[in-house]
């Protein structure tokens, strides 16, 4: 059942982006006169197609090939590969006919759409929600570093004050992309001393290992005290006699201040037996637990940890918030992107497929998560469609802008081969994506 929710998400969040981007493409060519025979979510290989119908002239139907989507624009070569059209003189309804700059509009309206309906999205949120965040001048014990953090000089109990010499108001900021794009000076205080720790940029390598995550290098969870709150039937702490209020103080006789130090311990001894020591009303005693073969004990805990802070924001005082949100995920890829063509991140490490995404959606139906998730992806496929690859959109407006400096259209023929050329780059990077996903998966195991 997990499977079949995240499936249904993911199908469900890449069907409006894909729809709303070619209808992006749909609305500009036919409001310069264009024809379009085709509009299709999912793509009709072969012919095949799991539903269809037609409606003054256009054939809107669902694909069977869940690879995205397209509209067929008479006059245009795409990636259908269709040129019979082209056999014949140029019709005044058709894409070829038109000039230039119109064409242009119609292969950045797919685009266009996306970056609209992104900062719609976070908009709409941002109303609705407004911005909760932990304050990281109130937080006491600082924070619990992972394998990565640790690698790069962070120790459980800094306290970062400051990123690339700028203040952290917001604990979140600490795993925001600005951190962990790499190249960034941390700010540390660490008992009396103040160190400066750099963040090397090609840390997203190991941050994006299988199995590591952003949890390895700075947990998005602070440091803190904790007690019980309460128990989960037929687990160890059950059979140790653990009650509400109940503090755990130290396992075998290792002593035990805060709750992530209460985590490593028991990931120590999976399955095993030890002895735990408690404090109750003042008194101390010692029980023995079995720890799960998780590295649980089983029981939910309390914090100290400061209480977090709303920001609320008016109608329009939402737009210029989500629009920055917005934004910044759009240059945070195209950063991304950038790091992966200087070599600094791999390639494996930085793509996410399928699989992947349907992984960040989750295996329960989270309303907010899954609205943020569309809009953060709407904002990628706004980017991803900009690069000048041949067969995607930004390699037709590429074509076409140097259609606009040259004069005159190149030619069908080079147009035809580019297309080929581009169709195979997307279909061997769809199978490297696929694959790379099923990998990470299989590793996970």
């Amino acid at each position: 059942m997990n499977i079949v929710i995240m499936v249904g998400q993911l199908i469900l969040g890449l069907s409006i982006l894909v729809i709303l981007h070619e209808l992006g493409h749909f609305l500009a060519a036919r409001a310069f006169g264009i024809k379009v025979d085709k509009f299709y979510l999912f793509f009709d290989a072969w012919g095949f197609s799991l539903f269809k119908f037609k409606y003054k002239d256009v054939e809107y139907g669902v694909g069977w090939l869940p690879l995205g989507g397209y509209v067929k624009i008479a006059g245009m070569i795409d990636e259908s590969m269709d040129t019979e059209q082209l056999a014949g003189p140029p019709q005044p309804w058709e894409f070829r006919s038109k000039p230039a700059w119109q064409r242009l509009i119609v292969m950045l309206g797919g685009i266009i759409v996306n970056i609209i309906l992104g900062i719609f999205i976070f908009w709409v949120l941002t109303i609705k929600y407004g911005e909760t965040y932990m304050p990281n001048a109130k937080l006491k014990y600082g924070i619990v570093p992972g394998t990565v953090g640790e690698k790069i000089g962070l120790r459980p109990g800094d306290k970062i004050t400051a990123v690339n010499g700028k203040e952290v108001v917001r604990f979140e900021e600490l795993t925001s992309t600005e951190v962990i794009l790499g190249n960034t000076d941390l700010t540390v205080e660490r008992g009396d001393k103040t160190l400066h720790i750099k963040v090397p940029g090609n840390i997203l390598n190991d941050i994006s290992e299988v199995n590591v995550g952003i949890e390895q290098f700075i947990s998005r969870s602070p440091r803190f005290k904790f007690s019980v709150d309460s128990v989960a039937a037929k687990s160890g702490a059950m059979q140790a006699g653990l009650q509400k209020g109940d503090s755990i103080i130290a396992i075998n006789s290792a002593k035990v201040d805060f709750f992530d130090q209460l985590q490593k311990d028991l990931q120590q001894y999976k399955g095993k037996t030890v002895q735990l020591t408690v404090k109750r009303d003042g008194n101390t005693f010692q029980k023995e637990a079995k720890i799960s073969p998780e590295g649980t004990l089983g029981f939910f805990s309390t914090n100290d940890l400061p209480k977090e802070e709303r920001l609320t924001y008016g109608f329009f005082g939402s737009l210029p918030v989500g629009a920055t949100k917005a934004w910044g995920t759009f240059t945070d890829n195209a950063k991304g992107i950038g790091k992966m063509i200087k070599g600094e991140v791999k390639l494996n490490k930085a793509v996410a497929g399928p699989v992947a995404i349907a992984t960040m959606f989750g295996a329960h139906v989270d309303w907010i998560r899954f609205w943020s998730l569309v809009g953060f992806l709407s904002m990628v496929l706004a980017l991803t469609n900009l690069l000048p690859i041949p067969a995607l959109d930004g390699g037709h407006s590429l074509f076409l802008i140097i259609e606009m400096i040259k004069g005159k259209p190149l030619s069908d023929k080079f147009l035809e081969r580019a297309q080929i050329v581009g169709f195979v780059l997307l279909i061997t990077l769809m199978v490297f994506v696929f694959g790379n996903d099923i990998v990470r998966q299989v590793m996970k195991k």
